[in-house]
């Protein structure tokens, strides 16, 4: 039986909280949505363990992130760095996971081509070397080590006993709805800058603004409880950012068709994956096409952090 994730349940946050409290229950949740999950990120059969392990992780750092004017990098930059190791131990077995749902399945009816099953046989072998990092990283003592040190730094909240400057302690006794506006305005124009002028051609600066976005949507994730309507603005940013990866997720499987083909001489398997890359070239241009559309949409959408009464007392 698949697993429900549970992404879209709220951090226990409130307007009445400090910084340093806000961001030890960002942290608390997020590590303990990593550990709900680690069991499942063991096999394929529900994808969403990896896929689900991997968001946890980015949601930390990304928390980290969000809180540096409080919590500096001399800090925060030891867990940071062990977060990207441990996610950039799951990107292999979560690509071919894509590869696979999104790409091979989507299109099996669609694509009456021969070289499809070999075409699988060679991503699912792929993806089982891909889970075998992943259970050997889940396995491991470096794994359990930074469970571990996580788990007590944040019970003890291990940052207010850090090196901190004068400026960086007032910060964390701070309350938490103006630096919430704070930072949810400046990752908000750094949206916008990017994608003003956004090369539609350009799979590198399209990809630049999907990170922004995704930056934007976990702040606003992060502090979706304090401040009404923000589900809505959230809903803008979330269909952006899918169209986003959508293309993302199209770019780049040249280069994986690529790594996978390598060594391969049936002549089938390369048709067969000629015509995945049209077709999937195809949907990048339908997609790009209502790109115009979202970005104006998500343009246009009420800014809640700062409209009349949007504090959730």
């Amino acid at each position: 039986m698949k697993k429900k994730a549970k992404s879209k349940i709220k951090v226990s946050i409130h307007a009445g909280q400090t910084v340093s409290e806000t961001f030890a229950a960002i942290l608390k949740h997020d590590y303990e949505h990593l550990l709900d999950w680690e069991a499942t990120a063991r096999s394929w059969d529900d994808i969403e363990g990896v896929h689900q392990v991997r968001v946890a992780l980015r949601r930390l750092r990304s928390a980290l992130r969000v809180f540096r004017s409080a919590i500096p990098r001399a800090v925060t930059d030891v867990w940071a760095d062990e977060m990207r190791w441990l996610a950039d131990r799951l990107g292999p077995a979560r690509d071919m996971d894509v590869f696979i749902a999104e790409g091979l399945e989507v299109v099996a009816d669609k694509l009456p081509l021969p070289g499809r099953e070999k075409l699988l046989l060679l991503a699912q072998s792929r993806r089982a070397g891909g889970y075998e990092t992943v259970i050997a990283m889940l396995d491991g003592e470096r794994y359990a080590g930074f469970k571990k040190r996580l788990g007590a730094w944040l019970e003890a909240q291990g940052w207010l006993t850090a090196e901190l400057s004068d400026k960086h302690r007032q910060r964390l006794e701070d309350n938490i709805v103006l630096f919430a506006r704070q930072v949810l305005d400046k990752q908000e124009r750094a949206v916008l800058a990017t994608g003003s002028n956004v090369d539609r051609n350009s799979p590198q600066e399209m990809h630049r603004l999907r990170i922004e976005c995704k930056k934007l949507r976990y702040a606003a994730e992060f502090f979706n409880p304090l401040f009404s309507a923000m589900e809505d603005f959230i809903a803008h940013l979330k269909g952006l950012q899918d169209l986003l990866g959508i293309m993302h997720d199209v770019a780049v499987m040249h280069d994986l068709l690529e790594e996978l083909l390598t060594g391969e001489t049936d002549p089938q398997v390369f048709q067969y994956a000629g015509g995945l890359v049209g077709w999937r070239t195809c949907q990048y241009y339908d997609i790009k096409d209502s790109f115009d559309a979202r970005w104006e949409e998500f343009v246009r959408a009420r800014h809640p952090w700062w409209a009349k009464s949007a504090v959730i007392e």
